[in-house]
């Protein structure tokens, strides 16, 4: 049976989704922490250099990996098809929350699969190089990968209808991690830098106060629900708040597809 590692949970969905139960997938990174700034331990290493596949989402993504030594053929770099459609950031600023430390959004946006056509697009890449390397899942994976990408396409088709009804609406998000899902489906979208479970400082309310002049936005999406004392002090600036979790790490509940779902229906009210 193959063992798959793959970088974030997308991309063990996707594995877990084209392979079926013919494959072993694991994401290496602990619950609590962000995949985008985790850094491998040695049992972690040790797993990628026996793995047959190591499944990378690519966009600068992966920063370990220049310090690892794994080999080249096993590695799949499933952006990479579109890489000429990276966002480069150029405002970034250094930031602290989670076990993660301190840590920069800057250099190359990286949530590439908020826009679901390359999640579409990410899922084909893993699969092209899964059929090569095991021949005799080929029918397998390529009737899965048919049900996956139906699967995204709706998705895509739902968010855009949504968006198309007020596309317009200002918004803000919390955290500079929806540039790919902004300019796929058209949000009208400013970020800040705050953390759902940190009051922000005073010049960063004002900072907010100076933005809303010219975007008056009613509404910031989060990755997760922020404290009560944020979502009070919002609500007094008339803004409320709508969840649209990433899903980068393994959720809780449900899987990659649910979460999507909820996160689309968490934005109905922001549109209607």
């Amino acid at each position: 049976m193959p063992d798959i590692v793959a970088s974030n949970y997308p991309l063990v969905y996707f594995a877990e989704r084209l392979f079926g139960s013919h494959a072993r997938v694991d994401l290496p990174v602990p619950p609590d922490q962000d995949p985008a700034f985790w850094k491998p331990s040695f049992p972690a290493i040790a797993l990628m250099q026996k793995a047959g596949l190591v499944v990378l989402n690519g966009a600068d993504y992966e920063k370990w990996l220049p310090k690892v030594a794994l080999s080249r053929l096993k590695l799949v770099d499933t952006s990479a098809g579109f890489k000429n459609s990276y966002i480069v950031i150029d405002d970034a600023i250094i930031h602290s929350h989670g076990p993660d430390g301190e840590h920069s959004h800057a250099g190359t946006a990286f949530t590439t699969w908020l826009d679901f056509t390359q999640a579409e697009q990410q899922a084909d890449a893993l699969a092209s190089v899964a059929i090569k390397k095991y021949p005799g899942l080929k029918t397998e994976i390529t009737h899965n990968l048919q049900s996956l990408q139906a699967d995204l396409r709706q998705l895509d088709d739902e968010l855009r209808r949504l968006v198309a009804s007020n596309q317009t609406r200002p918004l803000f998000a919390s955290h500079p991690v929806y540039q790919y899902l902004a300019r796929r489906y058209g949000l009208n979208l400013k970020s800040v830098h705050w953390e759902a479970n940190e009051m922000p400082a005073e010049d960063e309310w004002k900072n907010m106060q100076q933005l809303m002049k010219n975007h008056h936005a009613q509404w910031m999406i989060w990755e997760s629900l922020p404290d009560s004392p944020i979502t009070e002090r919002l609500n007094s600036l008339g803004i409320k708040n709508a969840v649209f979790d990433p899903c980068a790490n393994r959720p809780e509940q449900g899987d990659f597809l649910s979460v999507m779902r909820r996160n689309i229906e968490n934005l109905s009210p922001v549109f209607n």
